[in-house]
């Protein structure tokens, strides 16, 4: 019994993977394809995509005496958004809809329902710590010495550190 030689695995990107993750739970939302959620940004622009989100597309009912052949009719695609952007998105409604048809490759979208209402946004980033200083840090240490407890003298001397290595705090000492 010779076995057949398995191929080696290489790194994916992890756009690969997010894709294939997504297609299920778009799809129970009317999506086809992730597309729309995972380049929202790009179809409709970063202004726009920070206060609104594609909630899901609905489809017509087929029509029981329609040809199996007949194209599908455009879908519906509601979009979440937040206060007065609402109207902006109405206005832009036409293009919108070209540039995701354009990204999904037919005529997908025929129209879109806004809802108004919270978007779920993403936590902002903490900005990276500032370096610190090792002279600060040595001067920081030195002054909390006295102190016994070793917990506090610990969190004293980060303190100090911070306080001491940061610009807007440092003293000009002549």
């Amino acid at each position: 019994m010779a076995s057949s030689p398995r191929r080696p695995s290489r790194p994916r990107p992890l756009s690969d993977l997010v894709g294939a993750a997504l297609h299920p739970v778009a799809a129970k939302q009317g999506f086809g394809e992730s597309d729309i959620i995972l380049h929202w940004g790009d179809i409709i622009g970063p202004r726009l995509a920070a206060v609104s989100e594609p909630l899901r597309l609905q489809w017509a009912p087929r029509p029981p005496n329609r040809s199996p052949d007949a194209p599908p009719e455009p879908a519906t695609l509601i979009v979440r958004m937040e206060g007065a952007f609402a109207i902006e998105l109405q206005h832009l409604a036409p293009i919108v809809i070209e540039r995701v048809n354009a990204r999904l490759g037919w005529r997908c979208i025929g129209r879109i329902a806004v809802r108004q209402g919270p978007v779920r946004k993403a936590p902002p980033r903490r900005p990276p710590p500032a370096p610190v200083d090792p002279d600060a840090a040595l001067r920081a240490q030195a002054a909390a010495a006295p102190i016994l407890d070793d917990g506090l003298r610990a969190a004293l001397a980060r303190l100090g550190t911070a306080a001491m290595s940061d610009p807007k705090n440092r003293r000009k000492e002549q």
